[in-house]
């Protein structure tokens, strides 16, 4: 199961509401950013999931990840990666742009997107988020 798929199933309102935005905590690890963007660029809705560090005072992406989402009977089934972007590296990868799909893109940023998520389930980013939410 993908990260994001757990997380949405204890929050629900990521997939519906706009705006809406989760934090994690889990030292040491850098914090985790979940926020529901709107509409990615197929029309579908999008999650936009970051981890945030800082340099010089500026908050930097060690990575950001966009992905559109599937929704059947108020659970998302699928996750479309289509943008990418790490600051420290100076990297960004858009895969659908002006109706155009980079599908060599998509496929590159799938397979980091589930090497990703099976890295913060393995490092208690679901644990974590249902402590933040429990001590609430």
């Amino acid at each position: 199961m993908h990260f994001l798929e757990k997380l949405s199933e204890l929050q629900p309102e990521l997939l519906t509401r706009v705006e809406t935005t989760v934090k994690i905590q889990n030292s040491p690890y850098m914090t985790l950013a979940v926020e529901n963007i709107g509409l990615g660029p197929r029309g579908l809705p999008a999650l936009s999931i970051c981890h945030y560090g800082e340099q010089n005072g500026d908050l930097m992406r060690d990575p950001e990840m966009c992905f559109e989402m599937e929704i059947v009977d108020g659970l998302a089934t699928e996750f479309h990666p289509y943008y990418f972007r790490n600051d420290y590296a100076g990297f960004e990868q858009n895969a659908v742009e002006d109706k155009r799909i980079d599908s060599l893109m998509i496929r590159g940023q799938r397979e980091f997107s589930e090497m990703w998520s099976r890295t913060l389930i393995a490092q208690g980013f679901i644990e974590a988020y249902q402590a933040q939410r429990s001590s609430l």
